[in-house]
């Protein structure tokens, strides 16, 4: 018999695509959607949608929203969109990528009025990637400074 602080039971999270039920899938599981270990995933089999789970996180908490293939391919572009962002503020600051990349993330999110809990690239919808891709190229087009790849 457990004493103490009672556990809270863990989140049942919903798919913003189906409003079903997202399981918790490990590496090994049918349901895991990677060959290799990324570490445990929520998602939504039938929608194919699926988002990371925080590190050291007890409860699971997830990263962000579940992304469909659409999501996360629209996702890597703004990651692309952004590294020449991260790189110059790293070389310019003396900042390390992390800082770099979150200091990033804050001014894009900042700059779009996109209301977030977090600044975070997993908390963004397809249109607000879009947007933030957008966003970037024309920032740099205004510099003068062409837009990396696409």
């Amino acid at each position: 018999m457990r004493v103490g602080r009672p556990i809270p039971a863990p989140p049942q999270h919903l798919c913003d695509y189906c409003g079903g039920k997202a399981v918790l899938a490990r590496v090994g599981e049918e349901a895991y959607p990677y060959l290799e270990d990324h570490g445990p995933v929520w998602i939504c089999s039938p929608c194919q949608a699926w988002i990371g789970v925080r590190a050291r996180s007890k409860q699971h908490t997830p990263l962000g929203r579940l992304a469909d293939a659409a999501l996360r391919e629209t996702k890597s572009r703004l990651r692309d969109a952004l590294e020449p962002l991260v790189t110059a503020k790293m070389r310019r600051d003396g900042v390390n990528a992390f800082e770099a990349r979150g200091k990033a993330m804050k001014w894009l999110i900042a700059s779009l009025h996109i209301p977030v809990d977090s600044p975070s690239i997993h908390a963004l919808s397809l249109d607000q990637c879009e947007q933030a891709i957008q966003f970037i190229a024309e920032f740099q087009a205004s510099r003068g400074r062409e837009p990396s790849g696409s």
